[in-house]
């Protein structure tokens, strides 16, 4: 079992395949990908894997690519106030606008009108949907939380406990009648920040559960398919969650260990995510300056994204080549490609980092989410979500430095690290092989892509700690 599910990722395709699809001719490249395969028996696994999955991420690239423009055009008049057509082109001059060329024709990424106010704000006003009322509610329940967190005591406190269901839902008829349908559901993990979980009852009622310490813990079920019907998963649980703050003295921070498991471990690279290039060793030592202190190399690190990174919702995961270079070339990443990024800068300057993720499990809006930490010497792991502490800086200043070091207790933590091999493992590509948020779904005869099914999670809190 690899450690890392993207090992074969240091494959290259030759350069000739990848110029095609760079320029937007799919078609083609995947036919000289097939004949690749086909044409030569001595390619190794590792190799082969490379070549089946790059077919994999050119098809999954094309979902995500869904509205002609004329799809675009119509969409956009109804959401923004005197829309004109000749508006578009200039938003996608401006870089609002996410799109690709595909085999000849441009297509329009399928969350695009929310990217295109989050990359120009000026048009917000224009917007004609209101602003949720309860977003702004949450967050305003957040920034008490965060104020009340930052007073008192140092460490873990105000726990909460929450119930959750999640379920997920197969469409009828995408798997033949009588097949089995293997399912791995996202499962808590036993962490400091949630110290206690307890399984409350799952259908089928059979299942296998990972080990509590597992890096990316899921619960597995097994069902056979039904003609003409949804096949259903469903598990249930409750667990414990605690806020942590935790001043620092960076007058106090020790040198590491380097000869240690924590700092060997979490200052290396692993590819293709976490990867020490040309570009982003540069851009690291630019920004830390001749910093010795680590602690201070990861708040300038911090300070860095907030000043030049804007959020914005990503293409699936398993498309993208490199996302922390992504993100240090075109400025630009959702929650979990600005941890990258924070993880991947920090390791090359020496600080160790690490990922975790799950949900923002907030009651009144949960969501999918990704953070950091980071290891400092003699305080152990603190915690880093860059895209918080983007959001709420712009927001309310300084207190978005919150989010360096400290965290709240609306949190679900599923994952300790990215491409990790499930319990027990998986034998076709994951839908998403960074993370584990959504569930994975196959049978033998494959993955089942995220085009064929649904999945909620349900959360209510039951008791304030």
């Amino acid at each position: 079992m690899h450690d890392n599910l993207l090992y074969f990722m240091t494959s290259r395709i030759p350069r000739h395949i990848t110029r095609l699809y760079r320029r937007g001719e799919f078609s083609k490249a995947i036919v000289l990908l097939r004949r690749l395969l086909a044409s030569n028996g001595r390619l190794n696994d590792e190799y082969r894997t490379r070549i089946l999955y790059e077919i994999e991420r050119l098809k999954r690239i094309r979902l995500d690519f869904r509205y002609t423009r004329s799809d675009a055009l119509k969409m956009l008049s109804e959401e923004i106030r005197d829309f004109k057509p000749s508006e578009f082109d200039e938003w996608m001059r401006r870089g609002c606008i996410d799109y690709r060329v595909i085999d000849g024709e441009i297509l329009f990424f399928e969350r695009f009108i929310d990217n295109l106010f989050k990359l120009c704000p000026d048009l917000r006003e224009r917007r004609v949907k209101p602003e949720d009322a309860r977003r702004r509610e949450a967050r305003e329940k957040l920034f008490k939380h965060i104020e009340a967190v930052s007073t008192g005591s140092n460490g873990y406190k105000m726990p909460v406990r929450n119930r959750i269901k999640m379920t997920i839902k197969v469409k009828p008829n995408v798997v033949p009648e009588g097949e089995v349908i293997r399912c791995w559901i996202p499962f808590p993990r036993i962490c400091p920040l949630q110290p206690e979980v307890k399984l409350l009852s799952t259908d089928p009622a059979s299942y296998i559960l990972a080990p509590e310490d597992h890096l990316q813990r899921t619960i597995y079920m097994e069902r056979e398919s039904r003609s003409g019907e949804p096949t259903t998963f469903t598990v249930e649980y409750e667990y414990t969650v605690r806020a942590f703050y935790r001043r620092i003295n960076p007058d106090e921070v020790e040198e590491y260990d380097e000869g240690s498991e924590v700092y060997r471990r979490y200052t290396a690279e692993k590819l293709p995510h976490i990867s020490f290039t040309g570009r982003l060793e540069e851009l690291a030592w630019k920004i830390v300056d001749g910093e010795r202190n680590p602690y201070l190399k990861a708040l300038k690190i911090m300070k860095w994204i907030i000043g030049n990174v804007r959020y914005a919702f990503a293409f699936e995961y398993s498309t993208y080549e490199n996302i922390s270079e992504y993100v240090a070339e075109h400025k630009r990443g959702d929650c979990g490609m600005q941890a990258l990024l924070f993880i991947t800068l920090c390791r090359i300057v020496g600080v160790p980092a690490r990922w975790q993720s799950g949900w923002y499990a907030h009651p009144d809006r949960p969501s999918l989410h990704d953070w950091a930490q980071f290891y400092i010497e003699p305080y152990g792991w603190l915690y880093a979500d860059p895209s918080f502490a983007n959001s709420i800086t712009k927001e309310r200043g300084k207190l978005g430095l919150f989010y360096f070091g400290n965290i709240d207790h609306y949190r679900l933590v599923f994952n300790n690290d990215i491409s990790i091999q499930f319990h027990p493992e998986k034998k076709f590509f994951r839908s998403e092989p960074v993370d584990s948020q959504r569930g994975e779904l196959e049978w033998r005869g494959g993955n089942l892509y995220y085009d064929k099914w649904e999945y909620k999670l349900e959360l209510v809190r039951v008791k304030n700690g």
